[in-house]
C-alpha cells in the first residue's frame, strides 16, 4: 500500500473559532480516513500474543504523547482485563518523574527511555512507542535497543513517520501534520486497541449493548 500523502492543517488563518473547529474536526476526519486500518489490527494480534504468553508491556511517549503511554496502562491493564482471562502487564515508562529527571539530569534525556528498558525489559516482551514526529531521540534509542533484544515494537506515528516506522513490528500511521490532530487520533487507536482485545476475550453470552467499554 503506497504511503498516503498527509494531511496538512491549518493552512490559512481564521480568526472565527466556530470556522477553525470545523475546518479541524474536517482535517481530522481526512486524516483518520487515511489511516491503514490493516495495521491496527497487526498491533491488535502482536499486544493479545504478548499478553496470552506473559510477556510485559513498556509505553512511552514525550509531552502528549506521554499522557497517552500513562492513559494506555490505565485502559489495558484494566480496561483489557475487565470480564476476560486476559491479564495484562503494562508499564508506562513515562510516568516516574523522579526516574525520568534521575536519567535525564545525570545521563542525557535521549537515554530516559532505554535505561530503564535495560534494567526491566527482556526478549518476549513489548515496547509500544508514541511519537508524532517518529524521530525523537530518545523514542529512536528506546526502539534501536528493542530490536537489538527481540523486544517487539509497536509505534504510533504522524506527519511523515520518522525512522521510528521502519524500527517497529507494526506501525500505525496517522497521516497529518498537526500535533493535535496526530495525538487526538493516537488516543483513539489505543482505546481501539484496548476495547478489541477485551472484546476478543469476552464470553459469547455478554450483553453487549450493557457493557460499558
Amino acid at each position: 500500500m503506497a504511503t498516503p500523502t498527509p494531511v496538512l492543517f491549518p493552512t490559512e488563518a481564521t480568526h472565527d473559532g466556530v470556522e477553525y473547529a470545523a475546518r479541524y474536526f474536517a482535517a481530522m476526519r481526512e486524516a483518520m480516513a487515511k489511516i491503514d486500518l490493516s495495521s491496527i489490527a497487526k498491533a491488535a494480534t502482536l499486544l493479545g500474543q504478548i499478553y496470552d504468553r506473559g510477556g510485559r508491556v513498556f509505553c512511552i511517549g514525550n509531552g502528549g504523547s506521554a499522557s497517552i503511554s500513562d492513559h494506555l496502562m490505565c485502559d489495558h491493564m484494566k480496561g483489557v482485563r475487565t470480564g476476560t482471562d486476559r491479564r495484562p502487564n503494562v508499564c508506562s515508562l513515562a510516568s516516574n518523574s523522579a526516574m525520568i529527571t534521575a536519567i535525564g539530569n545525570d545521563m542525557s534525556f535521549e537515554k530516559i527511555f532505554v535505561y530503564q528498558l535495560e534494567s526491566m525489559a527482556k526478549a518476549g516482551d513489548g515496547l509500544i512507542a508514541i511519537s508524532s514526529s517518529g524521530n525523537s531521540p530518545n523514542i529512536i534509542a528506546a526502539l534501536e535497543w528493542a530490536k537489538r533484544e527481540k523486544v517487539s515494537t509497536i509505534t504510533l506515528t504522524g506527519f511523515q513517520g520518522g525512522k521510528a516506522r521502519d524500527l517497529s513490528d507494526a506501525n500505525v500511521y496517522v497521516p497529518v501534520e498537526n500535533y493535535g490532530i496526530s495525538e487526538d487520533l493516537h488516543q483513539s487507536v489505543m482505546h481501539i486497541l484496548a476495547q478489541f482485545l477485551r472484546m476478543e476475550k469476552l464470553a459469547a453470552s455478554t450483553p453487549l449493548p450493557q457493557t460499558k467499554f
